[in-house]
């Protein structure tokens, strides 16, 4: 299984436009190889440098597995939910101060739907019905 984008390399820095200097606009990801039995997808973005401990930037669960990417600023076809911004969807990266990693994590889940799913309680939901996962790592430093 594998997820990328378009808009920044493995460990690469992650543009402006996706971040709090530009517009905000979520990046484009592109995944595939689905484990056998993957019934939805989930995927999160958190900044695990953030002084206030790790930090959801990006929650979206109940992605129909037959999506291949999800655009620059495009719908998901998920359900977003409310991110440590307290606002729903994507918000961009916007460390205080050094690089910061965000590290994007796919989610090949065996279930069609999560139910009752919250920033709070995403990992519970998520890790009771991972097939398998894996990770796109960006950097940002603001200048």
């Amino acid at each position: 299984m594998y997820l990328q984008s378009v808009d920044f390399k493995s460990n690469g820095s992650i543009p402006v436009l996706h971040t709090c200097d530009g517009a905000s606009v979520s990046p484009h990801l592109e995944w595939g190889g689905l484990p056998k039995g993957t019934q939805s997808l989930a995927v999160s973005c958190f900044d695990p440098d953030s002084p206030s401990g790790t930090f959801a930037h990006w929650l979206i669960v109940n992605i129909p597995p037959t999506l291949p990417e999800v655009a620059q600023g495009g719908r998901t076809g998920g359900q977003e939910l409310v991110n440590d911004f307290g606002a729903r969807g994507y918000g961009g990266p916007c460390p205080p101060k050094g690089t910061h990693r965000y590290v994007f994590t796919l989610y090949a889940l065996d279930v069609e739907r999560l139910e009752g799913v919250t920033r709070e309680r995403f990992a519970e939901h998520v890790e009771k019905h991972v097939i398998e996962r894996t990770e796109l790592i960006g950097k940002y430093r603001r200048k």
